[in-house]
């Protein structure tokens, strides 16, 4: 599906997310202790990408996904878009490195990351795009390492202009887990493991999630 003519420039989704941030972490924070589907695929990651190097929670928000994996011995960072987000990560998890930037040009180094904890952040990415996110995973990734991706399935764009009873502008794009398999085939990942559930009632927003584990191979 082509994306609609109106797209959420990068500045606009930064300025959405800062609008909503201290409402979003109140509401998001905790999620994981509900969600036992996510904290497995973590665990998954954690034992892979754990002994190459740190895992970045990648568009980490307020940092949940960092702070579960710290707090399973894992050497965890943050980055996200919005610096508004980072101020909630950083005053929940002071433990914790997070800094701003952006997926598309990441401020890490060369094969630095044992892995990446992508949740729901390539959602704000327009398809054009997402070759460069995964290129840029490849290239801060150390070889054995991974990501994980979690993304919502589809191939729908939902436009948002409210959001926690503030006005933003945000596009959230769903994709079919083939489509996201290929892209990351193409930038030299192998999948691992590709898995979709439904939503849990009560706990997220109700559309069906899909799931990518995909790992860098090691030389030779």
């Amino acid at each position: 599906m082509v994306d609609p003519p109106k797209e959420s420039t990068a500045a606009e989704t930064q300025r959405s997310y800062d609008r909503v941030a201290a409402a979003y972490t109140e509401r998001i924070f905790s999620e994981l202790l509900y969600k036992p589907f996510d904290r497995e695929l973590l665990d998954r990651l954690a034992a892979i990408a754990g002994p190459v190097g740190p895992v970045c929670d990648l568009g980490c928000g307020p940092g949940q996904v960092a702070r579960y994996l710290r707090d399973r011995g894992i050497e965890a960072m943050g980055l996200d878009l919005s610096p508004e987000m980072v101020k909630q990560a950083r005053r929940l998890s002071p433990d914790i490195p997070f800094q701003h930037g952006t997926m598309l040009a990441l401020p890490v180094e060369d094969e630095s990351m044992g892995g990446i904890a992508a949740f729901y952040s390539i959602i704000h990415v327009s398809r054009p795009e997402l070759p460069v996110v995964f290129e840029e995973m490849w290239r801060v990734i150390r070889p054995g390492g991974a990501v994980l991706l979690a993304f919502h399935v589809g191939d729908e764009v939902r436009h948002q202009d409210e959001w926690f009873d503030q006005p933003v502008s945000l596009d959230f794009r769903f994709f079919e887990s083939a489509e996201i398999e290929r892209l990351m085939e193409g930038a030299g990942f192998r999948i691992r493991v590709s898995l979709q559930r439904d939503a849990y009632p009560d706990v997220e927003a109700q559309t069906r999630r899909g799931y990518i584990l995909a790992v860098k191979p090691e030389a030779g």
